[in-house]
Protein backbone atom coordinates (compact mmCIF):
# COMPACT_ATOMS: atom_id res chain seq x y z
CA UNK A 1 0.00 0.00 0.00
CA UNK A 2 1.23 3.62 -0.72
CA UNK A 3 0.75 6.62 0.60
CA UNK A 4 -2.31 8.72 -0.34
CA UNK A 5 -2.25 12.51 -0.69
CA UNK A 6 -5.17 14.09 -0.06
CA UNK A 7 -6.42 17.55 -1.46
CA UNK A 8 -9.36 19.97 -0.83
CA UNK A 9 -10.80 20.07 -4.63
CA UNK A 10 -13.26 22.91 -3.98
CA UNK A 11 -10.49 25.94 -4.64
CA UNK A 12 -9.15 23.76 -7.54
CA UNK A 13 -12.45 23.57 -9.27
CA UNK A 14 -12.50 27.54 -10.04
CA UNK A 15 -8.70 27.23 -11.30
CA UNK A 16 -9.69 24.04 -13.25
CA UNK A 17 -12.52 25.62 -15.04
CA UNK A 18 -11.07 29.44 -15.48
CA UNK A 19 -6.98 27.90 -16.08
CA UNK A 20 -8.17 24.97 -18.86
CA UNK A 21 -7.62 25.67 -22.27
CA UNK A 22 -11.39 24.30 -23.81
CA UNK A 23 -9.68 24.54 -27.50
CA UNK A 24 -7.17 21.51 -26.60
CA UNK A 25 -4.01 23.03 -25.98
CA UNK A 26 -1.78 22.94 -23.53
CA UNK A 27 -1.70 24.81 -20.29
CA UNK A 28 1.66 26.17 -18.60
CA UNK A 29 -0.73 27.33 -15.10
CA UNK A 30 1.10 25.27 -12.37
CA UNK A 31 -0.76 25.22 -8.97
CA UNK A 32 1.73 23.15 -7.18
CA UNK A 33 5.21 25.89 -6.00
CA UNK A 34 3.02 28.98 -6.14
CA UNK A 35 1.65 28.67 -2.18
CA UNK A 36 1.79 25.07 -1.80
CA UNK A 37 5.47 23.36 -1.72
CA UNK A 38 6.06 20.43 -4.45
CA UNK A 39 6.63 17.16 -2.69
CA UNK A 40 8.63 14.09 -3.06
CA UNK A 41 7.57 11.11 -1.77
CA UNK A 42 9.85 7.79 -1.25
CA UNK A 43 9.56 4.78 0.16
CA UNK A 44 12.32 2.13 0.99
CA UNK A 45 12.34 -1.27 2.36
CA UNK A 46 12.42 0.55 6.08
CA UNK A 47 10.27 3.62 6.04
CA UNK A 48 8.10 6.56 4.03
CA UNK A 49 10.05 9.70 3.56
CA UNK A 50 8.53 12.86 2.51
CA UNK A 51 10.63 16.00 1.48
CA UNK A 52 8.21 19.27 0.92
CA UNK A 53 11.06 22.18 -0.97
CA UNK A 54 10.16 25.06 1.42
CA UNK A 55 13.25 27.56 0.74
CA UNK A 56 12.82 30.65 3.20
CA UNK A 57 10.90 29.39 6.04
CA UNK A 58 11.96 27.91 9.28
CA UNK A 59 11.01 24.99 11.48
CA UNK A 60 9.18 27.17 13.65
CA UNK A 61 6.97 27.94 10.67
CA UNK A 62 5.84 24.54 10.47
CA UNK A 63 2.77 22.60 12.02
CA UNK A 64 2.94 18.51 11.85
CA UNK A 65 -0.14 16.58 12.91
CA UNK A 66 -1.30 13.04 12.63
CA UNK A 67 -4.60 12.39 13.40
CA UNK A 68 -6.48 9.03 12.76
CA UNK A 69 -3.72 8.23 10.13
CA UNK A 70 -3.78 11.59 8.01
CA UNK A 71 -0.60 13.21 8.72
CA UNK A 72 -1.31 17.38 7.95
CA UNK A 73 1.47 19.40 7.64
CA UNK A 74 0.82 23.08 7.40
CA UNK A 75 2.39 26.41 7.76
CA UNK A 76 1.61 30.26 7.85
CA UNK A 77 3.87 33.18 7.87
CA UNK A 78 3.25 36.65 7.96
CA UNK A 79 5.92 39.21 6.91
CA UNK A 80 5.63 43.27 6.72
CA UNK A 81 8.30 45.71 5.76
CA UNK A 82 7.76 49.46 6.18
CA UNK A 83 10.29 52.11 5.17
CA UNK A 84 9.70 56.08 5.18
CA UNK A 85 11.41 58.96 4.31
CA UNK A 86 10.38 62.38 5.66
CA UNK A 87 12.35 64.44 3.53
CA UNK A 88 11.24 63.11 0.29
CA UNK A 89 7.78 62.74 1.90
CA UNK A 90 6.79 59.10 0.91
CA UNK A 91 5.89 56.24 2.34
CA UNK A 92 6.29 52.48 1.22
CA UNK A 93 4.62 49.15 2.97
CA UNK A 94 5.24 46.16 1.76
CA UNK A 95 3.43 42.54 3.42
CA UNK A 96 3.79 39.06 2.60
CA UNK A 97 1.35 36.18 3.43
CA UNK A 98 2.34 32.61 2.60
CA UNK A 99 0.09 29.95 3.73
CA UNK A 100 -0.35 25.83 2.85
CA UNK A 101 -1.54 22.61 3.97
CA UNK A 102 -1.06 19.46 2.35
CA UNK A 103 -2.49 15.97 3.56
CA UNK A 104 -1.52 12.57 3.29
CA UNK A 105 -3.17 9.31 4.22
CA UNK A 106 -0.95 7.13 6.07
CA UNK A 107 -1.07 3.38 5.44
CA UNK A 108 -2.03 0.39 8.13
CA UNK A 109 2.12 -0.37 7.34
CA UNK A 110 3.61 3.27 9.14
CA UNK A 111 4.45 3.26 12.79
CA UNK A 112 2.09 6.36 13.47
CA UNK A 113 4.23 6.26 17.06
CA UNK A 114 7.70 7.23 15.59
CA UNK A 115 7.10 9.38 13.02
CA UNK A 116 9.87 12.18 12.84
CA UNK A 117 10.89 15.54 11.29
CA UNK A 118 13.82 17.68 10.49
CA UNK A 119 14.44 20.90 8.73
CA UNK A 120 17.62 21.83 6.58
CA UNK A 121 18.31 24.34 4.04
CA UNK A 122 14.95 24.74 2.54
CA UNK A 123 13.69 21.35 2.71
CA UNK A 124 11.37 19.55 5.55
CA UNK A 125 12.47 16.27 5.54
CA UNK A 126 9.41 13.65 7.50
CA UNK A 127 10.19 9.75 7.81
CA UNK A 128 7.74 7.64 8.48
CA UNK A 129 9.44 4.02 9.41
CA UNK A 130 7.18 1.18 8.75
CA UNK A 131 6.04 -1.48 11.73
CA UNK A 132 8.49 -4.41 11.75
CA UNK A 133 5.59 -7.13 10.81
CA UNK A 134 5.62 -4.74 7.37
CA UNK A 135 9.02 -4.39 6.16
CA UNK A 136 10.40 -7.55 4.36
CA UNK A 137 11.62 -10.34 6.04
CA UNK A 138 14.59 -11.80 4.37
CA UNK A 139 14.76 -14.79 3.20
CA UNK A 140 15.47 -18.19 5.07
CA UNK A 141 15.37 -21.40 4.83
CA UNK A 142 13.35 -23.99 5.99
CA UNK A 143 13.77 -27.24 7.05
CA UNK A 144 11.36 -30.04 6.56
CA UNK A 145 10.70 -32.49 9.45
Amino acid sequence: MSLVKRTDRLPFLFDDFFNTDWLGGTSNVRRVGFNTPAVNVRETDNDFTLELATPGLTREDFNIELDNDVLTISSETKYEEETKNNEDRYTRKEFNYRKFKRSFSLPDTVDVNAVDASYRDGVLLVTLPKKEEAKIQPKRLIEIS
